[in-house]
């Protein structure tokens, strides 16, 4: 497998779900069921595993390791594997990515430590001593609504510096600050955030980290390919005729609506785990008419 040196980690990734059985335990075989799913019939060269939508903060080390290693077996001969490995906890970030570098992943996402709100020198510090970790590429991962803290232009432009450190997956939704970014690095930027891929990509964003692509991945494909052909009619068009699946499966916590989706669908993913809760009756109903309204039929 050979990547392109402007997209270290593909074009189209999903933060893909963590399938649970219904007893709560992991679905090691139904990982890697949806992992070829997603990579073999939706679009995707590129996964994210044990992000956010992976359920991270409720998945043990050694379920992580398992499930990682169930992934690789399936599709990494043809998909970028990247593994979350973020924590609030610098020393057991490193850990989680040594581990997953054991593994055979191919990079790493790491999300600002959240709750204990470090300063942007403790960001840098906390980065770079994971890149420093492995011999991995690292894509951070800049969500301010779940982590309490933004990763500043300043801090980037440093982060930057380091060899490994060599995207973001923005959840940030400041489009001058990845102007900025753009314009004083050479980090390639993926959109996190599924309502912005169109304004991310056309400031120069590679790809998208994407959750909606779990239901509409060759979409989310065909839009990143006209935005790169400079087609943004088509673009515009692709995007707005997605704008129903993208609210809808964001009406609340993107995993939720995801995998009553997918179960709808007969893909495996089970239920959340808590304190996440499965989808309701109603939420189910009006995440069916979302999506239809955006041409998936649940």
């Amino acid at each position: 497998m050979t990547t392109d040196p402007a997209r270290p980690f593909g074009r189209v990734l999903t933060a893909m779900v963590t399938p649970f059985a219904e007893d709560g335990s992991i679905d090691l075989a139904g990982a890697q069921q949806l992992a070829a799913h997603l990579v073999d019939r939706c679009a995707n060269d590129g996964l994210v595993v044990f992000g956010t939508t992976g359920e991270s903060p409720t998945v043990s080390d050694a379920e992580q390791h398992a499930v990682l290693e169930a992934v690789l077996d399936a599709v990494g001969d043809r998909a970028t594997v990247v593994a979350g490995v973020g924590t609030n906890d610098t020393a057991h970030s490193m850990d989680l990515a040594r581990s997953a570098e054991r593994l055979g992943v191919h990079g790493l996402l790491v999300v600002t430590p959240y709750y204990n709100r470090p300063p942007q020198a403790g960001l840098l510090r906390h980065f770079t001593s994971i890149a420093d970790s492995t011999d991995l590429p690292v894509m951070l991962y800049d969500i301010p609504i779940r982590t309490g803290m933004p990763i500043e232009v300043e801090t980037l432009v440093r982060a930057a510096e380091h060899p490994r450190i060599v995207a973001v997956k923005d959840a940030k939704g400041d489009l001058g600050a990845i102007a900025w970014t753009l314009a004083r690095t050479d980090l390639a930027y993926y959109s996190g955030e599924d309502m912005l891929n169109l304004p991310i990509l056309a400031l120069g964003g590679v790809g998208v980290v994407s959750v909606v692509s779990h239901l509409v991945g060759p979409r989310i494909a065909e839009l990143v390919a006209a935005v790169e052909a400079g087609d943004l009619a088509t673009a515009r068009a692709v995007n707005e005729s997605l704008l129903p699946v993208y609210t809808g499966v964001f009406r609340t916590q993107g995993v939720i609506t995801v995998k009553a989706a997918l179960n709808a669908l007969g893909q495996p993913a089970g239920p959340v785990r808590p304190p996440l809760v499965d989808a309701t009756p109603e939420q189910f109903a009006q995440l069916r008419d979302d999506l239809a309204a955006g041409g998936v039929t649940l």
